[in-house]
């Protein structure tokens, strides 16, 4: 029996926010480096490597920065970690925003994120005004939980089920959306109906399909 939706919980970047793998392939092209280069070192022991150890707060930015450099080396090329961190932030989607807001209107909504703690605020822009405008997006959220904070991420199912604990609602009535099918894989054998975000149009026109409502 299909259980009711109760509420919708949210991955921020790459949903909310253009992909940051777009201004890392923009990168790689400019440093002769392959395509996807920099997420197939992310991608490499996942759950030891630097980038997961900084997501969970468990290394400083200088440790980041140097692990990271001697993983990419051992690749094939040199990346600093400090350089990664500088092109995570991306461009706000307000489609996606309006989305959210209807959403509220019948859910309840929570935001996962991976993140670090750099540049500022949970969607680490470097930028103030932009930093201030990711703010406001994520003080319409009932629940924000985030990796630096909580020092566990997706797809760690331990994440999602904090999240829904703290909203009250089991995961069989909860939808989530994620750029990344690895951090939707938990969600779904939890109970979670999940939403791949491979293009904004894509993603609302599912959330529509799954939840009833019309967006405008």
């Amino acid at each position: 029996m299909i259980q009711p939706i109760r509420a919708i919980l949210w991955d921020f970047g790459g949903v909310f926010t253009t992909s940051p793998f777009e201004a890392f392939n923009r990168y790689e092209h400019e440093v002769g480096a392959p395509k996807d280069f920099i997420r197939q070192i992310n991608a490499t022991n996942p759950d030891t490597n630097a980038w997961a150890q900084f997501e969970a707060n468990k290394i400083t930015m200088e440790e980041f920065d140097t692990l990271f450099a001697e993983e990419s080396a051992a690749r094939g090329h040199k990346i600093p970690g400090s350089k990664v961190i500088a092109l995570l932030s991306g461009d706000l989607r307000p489609r996606m925003e309006n989305v959210l807001d209807t959403c509220k209107a019948h859910y309840r909504v929570a935001c996962i994120t991976n993140n670090v703690k750099a540049g500022e605020g949970p969607g680490m822009s470097r930028d103030a005004a932009k930093a201030e405008r990711v703010a406001k997006v994520m003080d319409k959220f009932d629940v924000v939980v985030q990796s630096s904070i909580e020092g566990v991420r997706k797809p760690n199912p331990a994440i999602y089920k904090l999240t829904c604990e703290r909203l009250g609602v089991p995961p069989e009535n909860a939808v989530f959306l994620d750029d990344l099918g690895i951090n939707l894989k938990p969600a779904a054998a939890l109970g979670m109906r999940t939403i791949k975000v491979v293009t904004e149009i894509q993603a609302i026109d599912d959330l529509a399909t799954i939840t009833g409502l019309s967006f405008a």
